[in-house]
Order: C-alpha cells, then sequence, then structure tokens
C-alpha cells in the first residue's frame, strides 16, 4: 500500500509476541482474531493509565489489514492514545511484523485500528477520567 509508512512508529512497542502455528487459519496464515485480540490487550495499556483504572473496550473503527502474519514472525504492537473524552478514551494501534532475526528496519505495518475505550467503575458503569470529574 502507498499509505504504509517505511518504518514502525519511534515510540517503543507497547508488546511484543511471536506468532505460533496454534494461532492460524485454516489457511496457515495467522488469524485475524487472534492478532485483534493482541492489539485489543496493547491497546488497554494506554487507557487504563490515563483512567488509572479498569476500562472496557466499546468500540473498534476502521480496522484495515495490509499483510498477513506468518508463523514465527514477530509482532511488535504499538499504541497512542488520540483523543480523551469525559468517560471514554480512543486509541490508535498499528501492528507490525517482521520475520525473527531481521533487523528492525525489516518491519512491515500489518494491520492498524482505533479502539475506543470507557473507564468504567466497580459496578462496570461509565466514570470519569481523572481530572474531568
Amino acid at each position: 500500500m502507498s499509505d504504509t509508512p517505511a518504518y514502525p512508529p519511534e515510540t517503543q512497542p507497547v508488546g511484543r509476541i511471536v506468532a505460533m502455528p496454534a494461532d492460524t487459519n485454516p489457511e496457515g496464515d495467522i488469524f485475524g482474531g487472534w492478532l485483534l485480540a493482541q492489539m485489543d490487550l496493547a491497546g488497554a495499556t494506554p487507557a487504563f493509565e490515563l483512567a488509572r483504572g479498569r476500562c472496557a473496550t466499546v468500540a473498534l473503527d476502521g480496522m484495515v489489514f495490509h499483510q498477513p502474519v506468518s508463523v514465527g514472525d514477530e509482532v511488535s504492537i504499538y499504541a497512542e492514545v488520540i483523543h480523551a473524552g469525559r468517560t471514554s478514551i480512543r486509541v490508535s494501534v498499528e501492528a507490525w511484523k517482521r520475520a525473527r532475526g531481521q533487523p528492525q528496519v525489516a518491519s512491515v505495518r500489518v494491520t492498524q485500528g482505533v479502539f475506543t475505550y470507557v473507564a468504567i467503575d466497580e459496578n462496570r458503569k461509565p466514570r470519569a477520567l481523572p481530572g474531568k470529574e
């Protein structure tokens, strides 16, 4: 894709994981649902930090799969808060792959999406973010 950046973000990834054979779909590629789950977990990290507590995923906007992930690929996931409302937090999440043993410059963006999380209280009800009470 022409709009795919040549290099991963300069920030540290929120998570890294190696794609394993148990994570494949019937065609032998890594199952999109597995990748989506990894991205949701990674995106929750900055949301939880900003909310200073529990959050729930409420939406996923614009998920785009650019490239397949293969068994053995190292997947690095980057997440950045792009908006914070009164109770909700939108996080841009990107997943990049590289064959193990290859330099970081050999990474390729495989998918991206925007996740929305809502801060919740002990009763699982929306609560205001710190400083937005």
